[in-house]
C-alpha cells in the first residue's frame, strides 16, 4: 500500500474534538479487525506514554453509516484507526464508493479528557521532582498510561528519606495545579526548543528536525502528545509509591 504519512490535526490543535478528512483505505488486517486510513486525523494513537483515543467516524455521503474507533495505531507515518461498523447502519460498507470520499471525524471528548489530564500529570511530576531533591528523569522513562503511570528517575536519595520525598512531591505538584496556568504547543527549529527544555533534548530527536515543545506555566517539554489547556484542569494528584530500584 503506497500512501503518505498521515496529517496529524491534534499536532497542531490539541483540543480539536470533530474534523473533516479524506478517506484513504479501508481492509481487514490480519488480526481480522477493521482499519481505516484517512488524509488527516485528530484521533492521538496509542503512544508516547499516551492510550489511543476513541469515537466515531460517519460518511459525508451516508448519515446512517457509523464506524465505532476503537484503538488507534500509528506505523511508519500512517494512522491507523481500528474499529467495527455499527449495527444497524443500513447497508454493507462498500469501500469502492467511498473511498477518496469525505469522512466526518468525532473523538470521545471524555476519553480524551482523561488520557490528556494523566499525560500531562506526568509531565507536572517531571518539574517537580528536581524542586523537591529526587533527581532528573532518564530521557525516553516515563509513563503515563492510566493503569499505572508513572516515570523514572536518577537520583541518589535515601531509602528511608523515600517517604518524605513523596509527600513533599504531591504537595509540590497540587501547589502548581491550584495555581494554574496556561498549557500551549509548537512546532520549534531544533536549538530553540533545546532552549526551552533546559538545554538539551534527547539523542532519539534528529538535530535536523523541528520538535514539538509543550509548555506547561515555566516547564517545557518536547512531546507530540495532547495536554489539558489550562494546569488547574488536571483537578489533584495523588503520588502512591515512590520506590527505589538497584
Amino acid at each position: 500500500m503506497d500512501l503518505s504519512s498521515t496529517k496529524l490535526d491534534y499536532y497542531h490543535d490539541m483540543w480539536k474534538l470533530q474534523s473533516k478528512a479524506t478517506l484513504l483505505s479501508f481492509f481487514k488486517g490480519e488480526d481480522g479487525r477493521n482499519a481505516l486510513i484517512l488524509d488527516s486525523t485528530i484521533f492521538h494513537p496509542q503512544g508516547g506514554g499516551q492510550l489511543a483515543d476513541t469515537g466515531v467516524i460517519t460518511i459525508a455521503a451516508d448519515s446512517s453509516f457509523k464506524f465505532i474507533v476503537q484503538d488507534v495505531r500509528s506505523k511508519d507515518g500512517i494512522v491507523y484507526h481500528y474499529g467495527v461498523i455499527e449495527e444497524g447502519s443500513g447497508k454493507d460498507f462498500e469501500m469502492e464508493v467511498v473511498r477518496g470520499g469525505e469522512v466526518f471525524l468525532f473523538v470521545d471528548e471524555a476519553r480524551r479528557k482523561l488520557n490528556s489530564r494523566l499525560h500531562s500529570a506526568g509531565h507536572l511530576m517531571d518539574a517537580c521532582l528536581e524542586e523537591v531533591g529526587l533527581g532528573h528523569l532518564e530521557p525516553g522513562k516515563g509513563y503515563h498510561f492510566p493503569d499505572g503511570p508513572f516515570v523514572e528517575y536518577k537520583g541518589t536519595i535515601p531509602q528511608n528519606e523515600l517517604q518524605s520525598k513523596q509527600h513533599e512531591l504531591e504537595l509540590a505538584a497540587n501547589a502548581l495545579i491550584s495555581r494554574g496556568g496556561k498549557v500551549s504547543a509548537a512546532v520549534l527549529p531544533y536549538e530553540e526548543a533545546a532552549e526551552l527544555c533546559g538545554g538539551f533534548l534527547p539523542d532519539y530527536i534528529p538535530k535536523d528536525s523541528t520538535p514539538r515543545v509543550v509548555k506547561l506555566r515555566n516547564s517545557a517539554v518536547c512531546c507530540g502528545g495532547t495536554h489539558v489547556s489550562d494546569i488547574s484542569e488536571i483537578i489533584s494528584l495523588q503520588v502512591s509509591q515512590i520506590r527505589k530500584k538497584k
